[in-house]
């Protein structure tokens, strides 16, 4: 005999025929609320705001002693910048013009503009090149080193340590003549022999010790490098066409 199975238990089935009674607590009916569709205040976001850092002008960082003008900071970075040292009127505009700005004055291409914007950002961070600490600098833009020599003695020595150091000093003045005030330490730059002051740039004085200095033209420059056979994409290529070229001419030669 097959058993059927019921498609609903029987007290499911009383349930569903049973009257509902009236002595039934009643259960409240929460309160719905009504919901509208997002209106465009609702789903728009705020417009974009700029951050507070965003929002200030630009810092503007403060002349040094060895880069005192717009013009003597053109010629250091290198790169043609010196040309449009009469486009930037104040030390301020150089500082503070945009990319879109430098672009309209026409300093062209845009990765001298970029080269520009990336040699700003590091003069505010501090970040010079070289001789970029110099305090004492003439008004040729020279400045002059001197060599410091100071004796130190430790615990276990006879005789005292000697050490040198390069130091900047005003110019015409000698390291007897100046206070400890008046001289300051270099970074690259260093003592050769005796007396000798060796480092970039660094011409020795005509009959006296000690070294000179001057701004130059790309002396902070950051070289770019030179494509050899067309660069490393298609170097297979011409030097494949070169050893064509090559053939060729031994062949017109008789010697192949």
């Amino acid at each position: 005999m097959v058993h059927v199975r019921p498609l609903l238990k029987p007290q499911r089935l009383r349930a569903a025929f049973t009257a509902p009674s009236f002595h039934q607590p009643q259960t409240a009916i929460p309160f719905l609320y009504h919901h509208h569709p997002p209106s465009l205040a609702t789903t728009t976001r705020p417009a974009y705001y700029s951050s507070a850092k965003e929002q200030q002008p630009p810092t503007i960082p403060p002349p040094t002693p060895f880069v005192p003008n717009v013009e003597t900071f053109l010629t250091l970075i290198g790169r043609g910048l010196r040309q449009h040292a009469s486009k930037f009127p104040t030390w301020e505009a150089l500082f503070s013009l945009t990319s879109a700005q430098l672009a309209e004055l026409g300093i062209e291409p845009p990765r001298t503009r970029r080269y520009l914007l990336q040699w700003r950002q590091r003069f505010r961070r501090g970040q010079y090149g070289i001789g970029g600490d110099l305090r004492h600098v003439g008004a040729d833009g020279a400045a002059e080193l001197r060599v410091l020599e100071t004796e130190k003695k430790g615990p276990g020595d006879v005789v005292p340590k000697k050490n040198r150091f390069v130091v900047n000093v005003p110019p015409g003045r000698s390291v007897e003549d100046c206070g400890p005030d008046q001289m300051s330490r270099v970074q690259g730059y260093k003592v050769q022999g005796a007396k000798t002051i060796v480092g970039p740039y660094a011409l020795p004085l005509k009959g006296e010790e000690g070294a000179r200095v001057t701004a130059t033209e790309g002396m902070w420059e950051d070289r770019r490098g030179h494509k050899i056979d067309g660069g490393e994409r298609r170097r297979t290529e011409v030097r494949y066409k070169k050893r064509i070229a090559e053939r060729r001419e031994l062949r017109e030669q008789g010697l192949l």
